[in-house]
């Protein structure tokens, strides 16, 4: 069902954004929590280790337990609501480009529109579209996960409203380099890797004991997920460093903060003071979240475009 099939009833562009949609929100609700423990990780500048006595997060569960103590339940959900616009519209505007760009090439070209590697250049093509066009509010959302007790932004308003004045426009789109750098091999492979796993699993599993579709659905995006997010992994560190520039004064109960001038200055000033790790801080709730995430767009999506069809 993902991607342009000749062969098969296919959704409408529109049906494809209300699917997507409909993916990304359920998605976000389920998968918050990892995604405040990713972004507490990647902005600590201190080693995540309980050797180090200065570094406010050692783990996985004392960062829970210490979050839930100090900030309470709700914080893990810091940010849900420009979190929700953000996978919103980004499952609408990617799985639209996404159907759209399969089928233009399906009619202009040569390649089969179910070719992985057809897959692998639409999905990152449609994965640039949708950044592009959510990259403030994912900003926002950044900042919002970022934050500690007490909030510097209150609400959503107050935080555009501050950015904006304080910071100027262009502060709703940093890290908008490290982020398109990144996001079309993550979600080139993604879908790459998605393609791949669904042609496999078909291959394995006779046509007649097709009756699990939707688990299969999760499990293949769930791998293609995992296996993207690894490989990509360090850019999305440097985007979020970059996210939180001119935000240190709501970051200075957390640790240390650092200013970086740009991309490259970011990528050295974390190589020199945190060595090769500093770029996998935080990999393994992003993992979690990449699993569980990608699984359940990929599962949501499929899901609803059946109920579509």
């Amino acid at each position: 069902m993902v991607g342009y099939d000749p062969e098969a009833k296919c959704v409408s562009t529109v049906e494809a954004a209300a699917a997507g949609s409909a993916s990304g929100l359920v998605t976000r609700v389920l998968i918050s929590p990892l995604d405040v423990l990713k972004i507490r990780f990647q902005l600590q500048i201190e080693q995540l280790s309980s050797r180090n006595p200065t570094a406010k997060y050692h783990g996985i569960l004392q960062a829970v337990q210490r979050i839930f103590r100090e900030e309470g339940l709700g914080a893990f959900w810091k940010g849900h609501v420009p979190a929700q616009f953000l996978s919103v519209g980004y499952g609408a505007v990617q799985f639209m480009a996404f159907e759209s760009l399969t089928e233009l090439v399906h009619n202009v070209t040569s390649y089969s529109a179910r070719g992985s590697f057809v897959h692998l250049v639409c999905g990152g093509l449609a994965a640039c579209t949708a950044t592009v066009a959510v990259q403030p509010v994912d900003t926002l959302r950044t900042r919002f996960a970022a934050q500690g007790e007490p909030k510097i932004y209150p609400n959503l308003r107050h935080a555009i409203v501050t950015m904006y004045q304080t910071e100027g426009p262009r502060t709703f789109y940093r890290g908008l380099t490290p982020t398109l750098i990144a996001i079309f091999p993550y979600a080139g492979l993604q879908f790459f890797f998605y393609n791949i796993l669904q042609q496999f699993s078909e291959w394995v599993i006779p046509a007649e004991g097709k009756k699990g579709g939707n688990i299969k659905n999760l499990v293949c995006g769930s791998c293609a997920g995992i296996i993207s997010k690894t490989l990509t992994y360090p850019l999305d560190v440097v985007k979020k460093r970059l996210q939180v520039g001119g935000f240190e004064h709501g970051r200075a109960a957390f640790g240390q903060v650092r200013t970086y001038r740009g991309f490259l200055d970011c990528m050295r000033q974390i190589m020199r003071e945190e060595g090769s790790g500093g770029f996998f801080k935080g990999l393994s709730p992003s993992l979690l979240k990449a699993a569980l995430s990608t699984g359940l767009v990929f599962f949501w999506y499929e899901l609803f475009c059946s109920l579509l069809c």
